[in-house]
């Protein structure tokens, strides 16, 4: 069960002023003082089982549902996107989520191909046709609830959920806010690193007006239905969680929804220790005891975070065309800039 662990003083009153850093807009690159972890190596039992899932989605023929629960009538081939978006870490993600099983990793990343179709960001973003649009969530996001700030110690981009900056009464909505959220942050996952940070402040913040229907916490529904989403479809993205502020209330949340929480992602939960053990001081937001001196203006943030994420995915499928626009390319390859393939793609 979650325990809660005695506060460390680390805010911005102790900061000095003259190391501020005023930030308006989301860090485009990974700093050169933070590298990624090397890969651990496959096993050659892990490395059978990885071609078997590649030689299934290699498949010409392969058809995928148009819906999550769609009938088997319902199907289609694989777009060039869908086909840029099954990766060999993909491939891995999926493998270590279903303990190496082959047939439950192919059938997990064929649900998932078609609850992104379902969700509408199937496309690889909204310029090349995805239904879920920065337009459509934009008004979520005008008190600076979510924000992908910074990375950190391990190179994972973050991304801050403000919860007592709540400004919208409970909708699927803020679900799609979440959903664009994660994409946004994955397109600024650097080379070498394909999970990501959650940063978790619970805090009230009077600035922010009350909203009738507003719940801070969410309802069970739509926790499972989140956790569903993040468990099945996005898994072993999330590194690590950092949860500071934590009411009674989110406790009592929190133990609610613990039987639905994955036990490995349950270990990367962190309640109450100070952000700086885990973040870089000039990647950290000064409310949390970094440098960034923050101010979330939605009209300065929001438009540089859809315009930098757009060209975070050009760069990646202008690569994905030039080595093939294979079924199984390496992110490493694809995120990066050199000229060869440090990944071929078996046949």
């Amino acid at each position: 069960m979650f325990k809660k662990f005695a506060k460390k003083s680390s805010n911005e009153d102790s900061i000095s002023k003259e190391k501020l850093i005023e930030i308006e807009k989301p860090i485009k690159e990974l700093p050169s003082s933070i590298t990624a972890p090397k890969e651990k190596e496959l096993s050659d039992d892990q490395e059978k089982m990885y071609i078997k899932v590649l030689q299934h989605f290699q498949d010409p023929e392969l058809k995928i549902r148009l819906t999550e629960k769609g009938g088997s009538e319902d199907k289609e081939g694989l777009i060039d996107e869908e086909k840029a978006w099954l990766t060999r870490e993909c491939f891995l993600r999926y493998l270590r989520a279903t303990k190496w099983n082959l047939q439950d990793c192919i059938d997990r990343i064929c649900s998932s191909l078609a609850w992104r179709r379902e969700f509408g960001i199937s496309h690889f973003g909204e310029e090349n046709g995805d239904e879920l649009t920065g337009d459509e969530v934009a008004v979520e996001n005008e008190s600076g609830k979510q924000v992908v700030l910074g990375y950190e110690n391990d190179a994972r981009p973050i991304l801050y959920l403000k919860p007592g900056r709540q400004n919208t009464k409970t909708s699927h909505r803020q679900v799609k806010h979440l959903v664009f959220m994660l994409e946004r942050v994955i397109d600024f996952m650097p080379v070498g690193q394909d999970s990501l940070a959650l940063l978790i402040d619970f805090k009230e913040y009077p600035d922010v007006p009350k909203v009738a229907g507003n719940s801070k916490i969410p309802p069970l529904g739509v926790g499972k239905e989140v956790l569903h989403i993040l468990q099945t479809h996005y898994p072993e993205r999330l590194g690590k969680a950092l949860l500071t502020n934590i009411p009674w209330l989110a406790w009592t949340f929190l133990k609610l929804i613990h039987p639905f929480i994955d036990p490995l992602t349950r270990e990367k939960l962190v309640f109450d220790e100070p952000f700086t053990e885990y973040v870089p001081m000039d990647e950290l937001d000064k409310l949390y005891g970094g440098y960034l001196d923050f101010t979330y203006k939605h009209k300065i943030y929001w438009p540089t975070l859809i315009e930098y994420s757009r060209e975070k995915r050009e760069h990646y499928l202008s690569r994905f065309q030039k080595f093939g626009s294979k079924v199984g390319l390496s992110e490493y390859d694809l995120r990066g800039n050199h000229d060869n393939l440090l990944f071929p793609v078996n046949k």
